[in-house]
């Protein structure tokens, strides 16, 4: 891990006392190899990896730490930061070494912009080009995992009115305006990339539009209370109360792709880390992140257990863990 520079100590100390974090700890499995194998230059490297403090967040972290610790360098948890904005000081000041991030949170939120690109792999490469070239931090090939908005449903209402996508609930809507009724985060409401412009993108009608926290609105889905949800693509309570997330056919939300993230200059030293992490990158879908978050979030399972067995799975690691 680079340590910071002494006029960075300060600094790195606010990220480290504000944020909650606590100290470096080591990877809480034993972990053998599987198709991820030890690679020379990694061994003994000591790499510190981090992650917001949201169960998919932390599931990728400890799938990285998994994997790294496979290739044989010396991974320290830091995983759980509060925040977006913490964990992207944490990053750029060296208390981390490495990261999973969203194009659309590095496109809008870090550098700035206020419309996002619709297509996924402009969105990378603009987030990557730019982030790269201001601020010195490399992002690996994208995921198909898409962390992003959408409307969802309980699959009985789903089938009940043939709802798929956004286009047929606008649809439907427009026959059925008393069925119009939504719940949404309170940010969500008036944002321009949320409830105003998607609206104004499909034309559905409100008969009443509800506020609530993110995990009350899923709740709001399932017991009735509203017909339609913001949820985000990924998360396990769709699997868990049996929701549909309609398609954004008309791609109107901004592309959240998930990738990791690592500053150019331990990039440079270690080029071998994208070999490393890009199998299980390339093997995360929203699929199965619905699943593994169900198990955390519905189940009650442990994320740490839940990733080493989704690693396990995959051929990543050996399965004599303990």
């Amino acid at each position: 891990m680079r340590r910071p520079a002494a006029a960075l100590l300060a600094a790195a100390m606010f990220v480290l006392t504000g944020c909650g974090l606590t100290q470096n700890t080591a990877v809480p499995f034993t972990v053998t190899p599987g198709t991820i194998t030890p690679v020379p230059a990694l061994e003994g490297v000591t790499i510190t990896v981090g992650s917001k403090d949201f169960t998919e967040q932390i599931l990728v972290g400890y799938m990285a730490e998994l994997a790294l610790t496979a290739a044989g360098a010396d991974v320290r948890d830091l995983t759980n930061i509060q925040g977006s904005s913490n964990s992207r000081l944490a990053l750029k000041t060296g208390d981390i070494d490495l990261t999973w991030e969203y194009t659309g949170t590095g496109w809008i939120n870090y550098l700035g912009n206020t419309d996002p690109i619709p297509d996924e792999q402009a969105q990378y490469e603009a987030v990557r080009d730019t982030d790269l070239r201001e601020n010195g931090m490399r992002w690996l090939p994208y995921s198909e995992l898409n962390n992003t908005y959408a409307f969802g449903v309980t699959e009985a209402y789903a089938q009940e009115h043939n709802l798929r996508t956004t286009s047929d609930m606008t649809a439907f809507l427009q026959q059925n305006p008393d069925e119009a009724v939504f719940c949404v985060e309170t940010e969500f409401a008036s944002r321009q990339d949320g409830m105003p412009g998607v609206q104004a993108t499909y034309g559905f009608p409100t008969t009443e539009v509800k506020t609530f926290g993110t995990g009350a609105i899923y709740a709001g889905i399932a017991n009735g209370t509203c017909n339609f949800g913001e949820i985000f693509t990924t998360d396990g309570r769709i699997a868990g109360l049996n929701l549909r997330v309609l398609e954004d056919d008309k791609r109107f939300f901004p592309q959240y792709n998930i990738c990791v993230v690592l500053r150019e200059e331990l990039y440079q030293r270690h080029p071998e880390i994208e070999q490393v992490m890009q199998p299980v990158a390339m093997a995360l879908n929203n699929e199965e992140m619905i699943e593994l978050g169900k198990k955390v979030d519905v189940d009650g399972a442990d994320p740490g257990i839940v990733a080493r067995d989704w690693m396990i799975s995959k051929g990543f690691i050996g399965p004599d863990t303990a």
